[in-house]
């Protein structure tokens, strides 16, 4: 297809997406939250450890972006049919930048998966061994991603803002054929989050933790309301007030459950929700079970705001290259 034949006139704008996103928030909401715990669960089953996933995707993402500067895509199987990736120039401070993390937490994670056999260095440069692509390899992620876009779409579709119909194999299909500059946009997505999540709560296990006890209670809000045709739709702005109304603090997760949902030892669970008690962003009910607090929204609304921001730009670089394609 060549530039004559594109219609620009049908392509998205960032403030579109994020404008539909946030007048949909009720109909896509339990997606997102549920798309971005089993990212979370992705992040830290690799390695039982979130910073070590976050440090070979910073490094993955390095090569996917000399990629497109050199105008050179690869789809799914393609990629991953390589026996390694070569990164020239490998740097300990870019990466401490690049993720916002003490030099000394990234040397030694470094040399952790250096052990693991993740990765092998030779002076400045780095090699990530095939071995280290089992715990990359995005398959159910991207069909996660895929359904996510296709509903957003949805909601374009209603508000004329975007005229094609698309399925979520077709999203699929695209992400996979083009995979190296979609999933650059994905990790240009993610990593910035991540890096959020770490500054809010000053550590990704105790996020991770949080972020299981708060899907746990907007699901089962979500699912309450659907029940009760008198109870208003979820809005941004409003879910905490609406869930505390709705089911207080009567439905909520033991340590154990968090454990078995997450991988993360009961153990660890039980120290970090102690820290999460001590800045009342949970609570412990009758039942001994972890439930949120009122606070917990108010004080990751900035976050969010930014999180619908990257959101919708990757959406809309996803939802324009189907047009054009």
């Amino acid at each position: 297809m060549n530039l004559q034949e594109i219609d620009f006139s049908k392509t998205l704008t960032d403030e579109e997406v994020y404008n539909s996103i946030m007048s949909n928030y009720s109909s896509l909401s339990k997606d997102w939250i549920f798309h971005q715990w089993n990212w979370m669960n992705n992040v830290y089953s690799s390695f039982k450890d979130h910073y070590k996933y976050m440090i070979i995707i910073s490094l993955v993402e390095k090569t996917l972006q000399f990629y497109d500067q050199m105008q050179i895509q690869y789809s799914y199987d393609e990629y991953y049919s390589k026996t390694y990736i070569q990164i020239e120039k490998f740097s300990i401070t870019e990466i401490c930048e690049k993720l916002d993390l003490p030099k000394e937490t990234v040397r030694r994670k470094v040399l952790e998966l250096e052990k693991d056999g993740a990765i092998i260095r030779s002076k400045k440069k780095i090699i990530i061994d095939r071995k280290a692509f089992f715990y990359v390899r995005p398959e159910n992620q991207i069909k996660f991603s895929s359904k996510y876009i296709h509903l957003v779409s949805q909601g374009l579709n209603r508000d004329q803002l975007y005229s094609k119909k698309i399925d979520t194999k077709t999203v699929e299909n695209l992400i996979k054929k083009k995979f190296t500059l979609c999933w650059r946009w994905f990790y240009r997505m993610q990593i910035p989050l991540i890096i959020g999540y770490h500054k809010f709560m000053k550590d990704l296990t105790t996020f991770h933790i949080w972020g299981t006890v708060s899907m746990n209670q907007v699901l089962n809000v979500q699912k309450h309301l659907e029940t009760s045709s008198d109870q208003p739709p979820l809005d941004h702005f409003k879910t905490s007030d609406i869930i505390l109304k709705n089911l207080g603090s009567t439905t909520g997760l033991s340590a154990m459950s968090i454990s078995d949902m997450t991988e993360i030892p009961r153990a660890t669970v039980i120290r970090k929700c102690k820290y999460l008690i001590k800045e009342d962003l949970i609570k412990m009910n009758d039942k001994k079970q972890y439930v949120l607090t009122s606070l917990n929204f108010r004080k990751i609304l900035p976050y969010q705001t930014e999180i619908f921001k990257y959101k919708a730009k990757f959406i809309r670089k996803i939802l324009n290259l189907l047009v054009i394609s």
